[in-house]
């Protein structure tokens, strides 16, 4: 009797026989093939992980224990497996199963997936998160031998060696693109490092050669080498041995009851073990073994040879080493401003009497320039760090991540007080953004704080990791807008438009420090996806007030106007105000809103202001090709087909240029040159205005000018 119809989980495999194993294998491939023969799907992976998936569901406990799938595209024995027998026919079809990974489709399936190289990541932050919850579940990821040379696993690779994450990676190997021929020596080292007299003699004698008087230390590095060239020699995995995670193999992919074996001793090691897996693409299908490349995709050739039942594998060895500590990537950053200063790195005093800043020599800064700077109001950055802190006193689940830049993001406050809830993973925004949403996915609330011009690294992660998955990562991006001496490479102009397009992202900036306290505090109370940008600058000294949850997509009306109406997104509402003062002067009578959210849009409170406007003007720091801007664009146009009031409204985006690139310069330079301080901005309504022939309206009443600016802002 068949047995694949009649299995209603995983757990239903730990009765097997060795011998109903092995049918259930060749039922698996048949129902595979038949099916994918109609549906077109990616066949030859998945019929090589076959042996693979069960020996990893009779070890682990689906879904208390996470198995992630990089790719996603080898998951078709592990949905079969998970309760999906009678939907399979429906693989990839409208309204069926699909291809990858779904959670929506089963509690098994950890992530959804389907780019390459993301697993790693995925399955560190899970283990993380279990590691800070103190819990028991395991955690393995499948990774494929083209994914694990992908820059996103690289990444992931060093910060897992590093930190000696538990985990368990199955480096599955189908196209011998890395290892050698499996031979004795690989199979008895594999066997030997998994022992724990190998581990403890090893431990041991290092201790007695070390303490060995004047010769100890030479001695016990000249064994080491020694030590690292014999294993070398039997085995190709010396490269992750040095990242710090014990690598076993070459193990025959094919044999169920080696691969438990193997499988169940890797789970004890402390600390994260690859075990590198040799199977055969394409196996049990004659055409797709010979035509690996061809049978890969889910565009198939003509199928017409029936399934062929696998040969059945050699037995292997086994084995485990302890592991080695693989350094941290870190970034030569420049240091987070102090209070009150946001051009400057902190000054510190050198050994030859000038001061360093960021790796710099700088020359002594005089009294005055102390004074100035001290005099500053604290910078966003400062703001940000300080109600991270306070949130996270109440909410355990918040954990702080970074990419090399604890202090410029003001992390180092939050790793001051939360030690065990912060880590920087180096420079590997990628895995920064990933690592976050595999945490989001155990439960936790990350926040991943960035340089703006830096994310623009991870946007695939944003895509693929955290938005296709609707994960409450929080992703703080610092240095959004213009950075200043830093020039074309580090202004943080593109992100906005490019975060935009994506679904579930909800995306804000405050217009001053004590909003972006408040929009803190709004980003962890909801659970979605949560983009906030706020720029390198000081504050503008507003009176301290208590942060509030904000309702998300609803700004803020403060100033009504009848002929022109400035909606802001940001900082730059500050500038907008100014203009609008001095356009009032000139007998215009303008409206003010600060949208507070880019995505969504106040739809509601945007067109009710601009009903019958002569103009409306956006503003933001960004590049206006995409941006925010062009939301209320589109918002407008689609209220002038339904809507007469809105179709003389004129539009003017206010913001970077989109057709190059800017230099250094300070702030305020860069500012005046691309007309974004208060007067530039003033300068560019007016010439719009001027190519309407549009001129004020008669003033019926006095103009509330001062509605909502703050008591102590600058002008």
């Amino acid at each position: 009797m068949a047995i694949l119809p009649r299995l209603q989980g995983p757990s239903d495999l730990r009765g097997l026989t060795d011998a109903e194993l092995e049918g259930l294998a060749a039922e698996i491939r048949e129902y595979i093939i038949e099916t994918v023969a109609k549906t077109g799907g990616h066949l030859g992976s998945s019929l090589g992980v076959v042996e693979l998936t069960l020996a990893l569901h009779r070890v682990l406990e689906s879904p208390r224990d996470k198995i992630v799938w990089d790719t996603g595209h080898q998951a078709y024995a592990h949905k079969l497996l998970t309760g999906r027998y009678s939907r399979f026919p429906t693989l990839r079809q409208f309204g069926g199963i699909s291809g990858f990974p779904r959670r929506e489709e089963s509690e098994h399936d950890v992530f959804d997936g389907g780019h390459a190289g993301t697993g790693l990541s995925i399955a560190q932050g899970l283990a993380t998160s279990r590691d800070m919850r103190h819990s028991m579940e395991r955690i393995a990821v499948v990774v494929g031998d083209a994914a694990l040379i992908s820059g996103l696993s690289l990444e992931a690779l060093n910060d897992i060696g590093h930190r000696q994450t538990q985990l368990l990676i199955v480096l599955n190997d189908n196209a011998m693109s890395i290892s050698p021929t499996v031979g004795a020596f690989s199979q008895y080292f594999s066997t030997l490092k998994l022992s724990t007299a190998w581990r403890q003699s090893k431990t041991a004698y290092d201790r007695i050669v070390e303490s060995l008087p004047v010769v100890g230390r030479p001695a016990l590095s000249l064994s080491r080498r020694i030590r690292r060239m014999v294993v070398n020699f039997a085995q190709p995995g010396q490269l992750f041995e040095d990242l710090g995670i014990t690598y076993l193999g070459v193990i025959p992919g094919h044999n169920m009851r080696g691969l438990e074996h193997i499988f169940r001793a890797a789970l004890e090691v402390p600390g994260p073990v690859l075990v590198h897996v040799r199977t055969r693409k394409g196996r049990g299908y004659r055409p797709a073994e010979r035509d690996q490349i061809g049978f890969h995709g889910a565009a198939l050739p003509p199928m017409t040879d029936l399934p062929e039942r696998p040969v059945a594998a050699a037995t292997h060895g086994l084995g485990s080493q302890p592991v080695l500590t693989g350094p941290a990537l870190a970034r030569k950053e420049s240091a987070m401003p102090i209070p009150g200063r946001f051009d400057e790195a902190p000054v510190e005093p050198s050994g030859n009497g000038n001061t360093s800043a960021g790796g710099a020599d700088m020359g002594t800064p005089s009294d005055a320039a102390r004074k100035a700077a001290v005099s500053r109001p604290p910078n966003y950055t400062y703001h940000f760090a300080r109600e991270l802190i306070e949130l996270a006193a109440a909410d355990r689940r918040i954990v702080a991540v970074t990419a090399g830049m604890p202090t410029g993001t003001g992390l180092h406050l939050f790793q001051e007080r939360f030690p065990d809830r912060f880590i920087d993973v180096g420079i590997a925004e990628q895995h920064a953004v990933a690592l976050s949403a595999g945490m989001a996915l155990a439960g936790e609330r990350p926040v991943v704080a960035l340089y703006s011009t830096f994310l623009q690294r991870a946007f695939d992660q944003e895509v693929h990791d955290v938005c296709q998955n609707d994960l409450p990562v929080v992703i703080a991006i610092d240095r959004a807008g213009l950075v200043g001496e830093d020039g074309t490479s580090h202004q943080g102009m593109f992100t906005l438009p490019t975060q935009r397009q994506l679904p579930r992202m909800v995306i804000a900036s405050p217009k001053d420090e004590q909003e972006l306290r408040s929009l803190v505090r709004t980003a962890f109370s909801q659970d979605h996806p949560f983009a906030l940008h706020y720029p390198r600058d000081p504050g503008f000294g507003v009176p301290v007030r208590e942060p509030e949850i904000l309702p998300v997509g609803v700004g803020e009306l403060l100033r009504e106007g009848r002929d022109i109406l400035v909606v802001g997104f940001g900082p730059i509402v500050e500038r907008g105000r100014q203009a609008a003062e001095m356009l009032e002067a000139e007998g215009w009578s303008v409206g003010l809103i600060n949208a507070r959210f880019a995505k969504p849009l106040d739809r509601q409170l945007i067109l009710d202001q601009a009903r019958g406007k002569k103009l409306l003007v956006t503003l933001e720091e960004s590049v206006v090709t995409g941006g925010f801007g062009t939301g209320v664009l589109e918002m407008l146009e689609e209220a002038r087909l339904a809507d007469p009031a809105y179709r003389d409204v004129a539009v003017r985006i206010v913001g970077i240029p989109a057709d190059r690139f800017i230099e250094h310069g300070s702030v305020d330079q860069l500012r005046r040159l691309l007309r974004l301080d208060g007067p530039g901005i003033a300068k560019q309504i007016r010439e719009t205005l001027a190519r309407l022939k549009a001129s004020p309206e008669a003033a019926a009443v006095a103009p509330t000018s001062n509605l909502g600016r703050p008591d102590a802002r600058a002008s």
